[in-house]
């Protein structure tokens, strides 16, 4: 992708970093035929879990219910579109805990549940991420604009930033 060689470290605080700017995601389970919706994820900082707010009746929240939980992927793209990332992690109902219910509550967490904080179908899902891959282009659209002008006109690679695994446990 590029030059520079992007560690593994770098890349997860890119990643960690930039969710806290911009926190929509598509949130799926890990298997065929299912398919990955928008989430907005809020992590914990001290464990680096990732909760979702959803309703209780919705698909992903019945199956990440079953027992043991889900494998799950969570695909993310910042709003500067300088990170990506693909995220592995086991998704379970974690219900509603009102510590993370009062920490995390917004207007726009609030549309969805029309009795508040106190909806009954209001539930949180946990996400413990494991491990993914994160790509990082921290030049903006300007540099990557210049760096495609200059691949094509050169014949050679653009320089799209770095691309690291990482090891989220």
């Amino acid at each position: 992708m590029g030059d520079k060689t992007l560690t593994a470290a770098e890349a997860e605080q890119h990643f960690w970093d930039s969710l806290k700017k911009s926190n929509t995601g598509l949130l799926g389970l890990d298997q065929p035929g299912y398919h990955a919706q928008p989430m907005t994820a809020f992590r914990e900082e001290e464990t680096g879990t990732i909760w979702f707010f959803t309703r209780d009746d919705t698909d992903l929240a019945k199956d990440a219910a079953l027992p043991g939980g889900q494998s799950a992927m969570f695909h993310y793209g910042s709003k500067d579109q300088n990170v990506w990332a693909c995220i592995h992690g086991d998704l379970s109902v974690h219900g509603a805990d009102r510590a993370i219910i009062d920490r995390h509550w917004n207007p726009v967490l609030a549309a969805w549940y029309p009795e508040g904080k106190d909806d009954p179908h209001l539930t949180i899902l946990k996400f413990d991420a494991d491990d993914g891959r994160v790509w990082v282009n921290e030049g903006g659209f300007f540099k990557f604009a210049y760096e495609v002008a200059k691949a094509n006109v050169t014949k050679t690679l653009p320089d799209a930033g770095g691309v690291a695994d990482v090891n989220l446990n």
